[in-house]
């Protein structure tokens, strides 16, 4: 492939001024749409040397045929160009936020000539207010049966409504008390439009002055012996308080922001966002992004805020990110044009919000995992990922039977590897196995010897050996056979983590096993390439493809499965729990264990006790002590 693009404009043609540029195809179809502060620098990276590029990027850019640009003044200009160009064009490489589940909504339509309260899972109805997201439906309709013994506003559907405007009977919900009855003519549109405003006054801000005003109010109403109106009051408190209640306070009761956490590999990305209001979560929303580009966490802040915030959805005052994305300022603005306040974007770092970021952060983080092994896991997606990877990787049939294999160590310590296996795209746990490594030089070194060690029992002597046992006990014949039956089941795949190296590692050790019909091999981190043996290229998949997705949740497990085993191996080493203390050398570590006698009674010692050891001091000796007890 060439690294020259036949469509690459002149540098000196591109402005360095702020724009937005979009790639387009053959057909004229918009690939991406992106922004830039100097457009020339921005191009630049797009143009360079092909073998250089992220392979998502080069992608995209070998299947444009052609790139335009806008200039525009500034770059809040650029942003709000590029925002409006994504939502009318939908381009394919930018990156598309999916809700993870649809949320229920508390929406009051203000642009009625008398607003009802709903409950919806549709946005964009024209002139709503939305309250929310839930995380329950159940919830939406305890918060409306709550607000209404405060506010008895309307509920009734259109039809309804238009049936009791015309008899000028209340509706079931009016003669319950239930509603002021508008339609009725029990109230007047004007004073059933005040209660509504209230209505949206408190569940936008969920402010205590209105329940002190409705108490003074009934405290007012009892001493002049107006006890119906007392009770009615006393009933309102009780149902804002509820409402109040609900929610969990987590920050101070004048804070209202809206916090999100991002958590993402190189396929997909989970966005979580906690709605504080009063200082409690009022809602809590979810997105799933799967990643066309290499975008970085900062590009991807910078799109979750054009997706999170429109005109039917303003943003508070103030928003709580992990990171501030590089045009931070231009952004700023653009949110306060939307919202026609002052909108402040800030990166918590520690105290109460970074703490709730953390929060955000572990639910993101099992989102993601959630969403890559509910798509691994359904049947038909995963059928078709197995005949996927049996054609990009030229098998003979599916892969029903992989394994995979990773290698974990502490600094050259404690070498350990996992080898997991899949059948039918589907983990077997139980058929999951461990390995220790005495001695490596490296981890190609360590892969040669894991898969020396398992491909051992797929030889046909290993097979032959093993059924006939000369001079043994019963109990010797249970013991092999029960050994040789973990391994006895062949791969149609077996796959390393890592690249060239670690591959071709793989393919010595199975070529000097003698066994055959397993295809083999690696998946890269870096990029999520795919290498077979004796190939200088990788085998790319499509980023966003089920086979990909299966390959790496099993890359994955492998790894997960290899440092847990390694973390127990280290508990148990009280050699390198204590080689991690600063300070702590081999020398000091064997005076330790000679004066103790044992790890138990080092582990039961006080501080005290650990500082009268010879070359132990009092500052080392707390360290040794706290971090036994930890």
């Amino acid at each position: 492939m060439s690294d020259a693009l036949s469509y690459r404009p002149k540098t000196g043609e591109i402005p360095t001024t702020p724009g937005v540029y979009r790639f387009r195809d053959a057909t004229g179809r918009i690939l991406y749409v992106g922004k830039a502060k100097n457009l020339r620098a921005r191009l630049s990276n797009y143009f360079a040397p092909l073998h250089s590029l992220h392979e998502r990027t080069r992608r995209m850019v070998t299947t444009a045929t052609g790139v335009e640009w806008t200039v525009v003044g500034t770059e809040v200009e650029a942003l709000q160009l590029e925002w409006m160009w994504i939502n009318e064009f939908d381009p394919p490489f930018n990156v598309q936020f999916k809700d993870d589940k649809s949320y229920p909504y508390l929406a009051v339509t203000l642009a009625d000539e008398a607003p009802r309260a709903l409950v919806t899972r549709t946005e964009g109805i024209k002139g709503a207010r939305y309250f929310g997201p839930y995380p329950k439906v159940w919830a939406v309709h305890e918060t409306i049966e709550l607000m209404l013994k405060a506010f008895p506003i309307r509920t009734c559907n259109n039809a309804n409504y238009k049936r009791a405007m015309q008899s000028g009977k209340p509706c079931f919900a009016g003669q319950i008390g239930r509603c002021f009855g508008p339609c009725s003519g029990l109230v007047s549109i004007e004073d059933h439009r005040t209660i509504v405003n209230e209505f949206v006054s408190f569940m936008g801000s969920h402010d205590k002055k209105l329940i002190n005003e409705l108490t003074q109010q009934m405290k007012d109403a009892a001493l002049a012996q107006q006890y119906e109106i007392a009770a009615k009051r006393r009933d309102q408190v009780r149902a804002l308080n509820a409402v109040l209640e609900k929610s969990a306070v987590v920050l101070r009761d004048n804070v209202d922001i809206d916090l999100f956490a991002v958590e993402q590999d190189e396929l997909a990305a989970a966005v979580q966002l906690f709605i504080v209001r009063g200082g409690r979560i009022r809602g809590v929303r979810g997105w799933m992004v799967d990643k066309e580009l290499d975008v970085t966490r900062s590009e991807l802040i910078d799109s979750m805020m054009q997706t999170a915030y429109n005109h039917d959805a303003l943003p508070p005052r103030e928003i709580v990110l992990p990171e501030l994305p590089d045009d931070a300022e231009a952004l700023e603005t653009w949110l306060a044009d939307l919202a026609g306040r002052k909108v402040r974007l800030v990166a918590a770092q520690r105290g109460e919000k970074a703490a709730l970021l953390v929060t955000a952060g572990n639910n993101a983080k099992q989102a993601l995992m959630l969403y890559k092994t509910r798509r691994s896991s359904d049947f038909v997606a995963r059928s078709k990922a197995l005949e996927d990877i049996q054609d990009a990787l030229e098998m003979p049939a599916a892969p029903l039977r992989m394994e995979c294999y990773d290698v974990s160590h502490l600094s050259g310590t404690n070498i350990v590897a996992s080898m997991v296996v899949f059948e039918d795209g589907l983990p077997r746990k139980d058929e999951y196995r461990r390995f220790n490594i005495p001695e490596s030089t490296d981890d190609t070194d360590s892969i040669y010897q894991i898969l020396t060690r398992r491909l051992a029992y797929l030889k046909p002597e290993t097979l032959a050996a093993d059924a006939v046992v000369v001079d043994a006990t019963t109990t010797d014949i249970i013991q092999v056979e029960q050994k040789r039956a973990k391994f006895k089941y062949q791969p149609n795949l077996l796959i390393v983590d890592g690249g060239q190296p670690q591959v071709a590692a793989a393919k010595r050790a199975l070529a000097e096993s003698g066994v055959t019909g397993i295809q083999l091999c690696g998946i890269a981190k870096r990029l999520e390439e795919i290498w077979l043996p004796d190939s200088d290229y990788p085998v790319i998949l499509p980023r966003n493809s089920d086979a990909l997705f299966l390959i790496q949740r099993i890359r994955d497990e492998a790894h997960r499965f290899a440092i847990t085993h390694q973390r127990i191996r280290r508990k148990k080493d009280i050699n390198s729990i204590l080689g991690e203390i600063a300070g702590l050398g081999p020398a000091r570590v064997k005076v330790l264990l000679q004066h103790f006698g044992s790890v138990a009674r080092l582990k039961v010692a006080s501080a005290a006790e650990i500082a009268d050891v010879r070359g132990i001091g009092p500052v080392l000796a707390e360290s040794i002590h706290a971090h036994l007890r930890s």
